[in-house]
């Protein structure tokens, strides 16, 4: 069983300690985002979960803590963009915070467990493709070294991020221009000596040599955890996407970052109200357990097969 903590909110930069006790306690309750009253226990323990994906844009409250992830196979994908303040307004400073923070993570735990995300990509005035470019082999330059690849992908445009990417006055990107920017970044990706994937984009690429992502990676978490996982692809996901099947441990609403193209979040407010209403110490990520809610245990089971040996590594 793998957890991915989380597509639907930042655990490493706002519920680190949630986490944890989640971690020690051996399980989490979480809401069906469909239906908010089917709540599910979802098992925590070492013997069943086979890996744990985290999605970080800071993972800085997340990393006094490392020691308490020492019984799991884990990784970190961690977003970094260039853009500024005007889409990303909460976001710490990229070169004084985010960047050290890529690096001293990189260190601790091993750039086999670190995946840079540039993305999502969308173009307006401001960031055009030269800005891209330009800032991507910037950034490029400073993670050489600490990671092995980058995933890229273009900006999906849901109703939410619709309306809060309106005053961006974002241009909608043509299959030429997809092509160019996967082109000069797969250039300066090789420069670096990063492997460059695309994330659950339907075009083709037109370039073998950068092929769609797996974020929930079965390969990596074998590698990583040095044993063979039998792991199916993800049914809940696009057909472009190659991720191998996964429980998500987060929730909606509840990521305090306040990026404009993020599809998770339905408004400020509502962030604010789930912000508030969150216990490190509850099994839920916010709020409490009500009338009308069922709880299920979720079924759980060690995807593990067999020990690797030297010849599969």
């Amino acid at each position: 069983m793998i957890i991915s903590a989380s597509r639907r909110t930042d655990i490493p930069a706002f519920y680190s300690e949630w986490l944890c006790n989640r971690l020690k306690e051996g399980y989490a309750l979480v809401r069906n985002p469909m239906n908010i009253h089917q709540v599910s226990r979802i098992s925590l323990s070492p013997s069943v979960v086979d890996g744990i994906v985290f999605w970080t844009k800071n993972p800085i409250p997340m990393m006094k803590r490392l020691h308490e992830l020492e019984k799991y196979t884990y990784y970190v994908q961690f977003t970094l963009t260039a853009y500024d303040r005007d889409v990303e307004p909460n976001i710490p400073s990229k070169n004084n915070v985010l960047i050290p923070a890529f690096w001293a993570l990189s260190k601790a735990i091993g750039k086999e467990r670190v995946i840079w995300r540039y993305d999502p990509v969308f173009f307006n005035d401001r960031y055009t493709m030269a800005y891209h470019c330009r800032y991507f082999r910037v950034l490029a330059a400073k993670l050489a070294g600490y990671t092995e690849k980058c995933t890229i992908s273009f900006l999906d445009l849901y109703q939410n991020t619709k309306r809060n990417m309106k005053p961006l006055h974002i241009q909608r990107e043509t299959l030429a221009m997809w092509y160019e920017l996967l082109q000069r970044f797969s250039e300066i990706a090789k420069e670096y000596g990063l492997f460059l994937d695309t994330c659950a984009e339907k075009m083709e690429s037109g370039d073998p040599a950068v092929p769609h992502a797996r974020c929930i990676d079965k390969e990596r978490l074998e590698r990583i955890g040095k044993c063979r996982l039998t792991l199916e692809k993800d049914p809940n996901q696009r057909a472009e996407c190659g991720c191998a099947a996964s429980i998500d441990i987060g929730a909606y609403s509840t990521c305090g970052h306040g990026c404009l193209y993020c599809y998770a979040n339905e408004s400020q407010n509502t962030v604010r109200r789930n912000l508030a209403a969150h216990d490190p110490k509850s099994p839920l990520l916010f709020g409490e357990l009500g009338e009308g809610d069922v709880i299920r245990e979720r079924a759980a089971a060690s995807c593990k097969e067999n020990q690797l040996t030297i010849f599969d590594l």
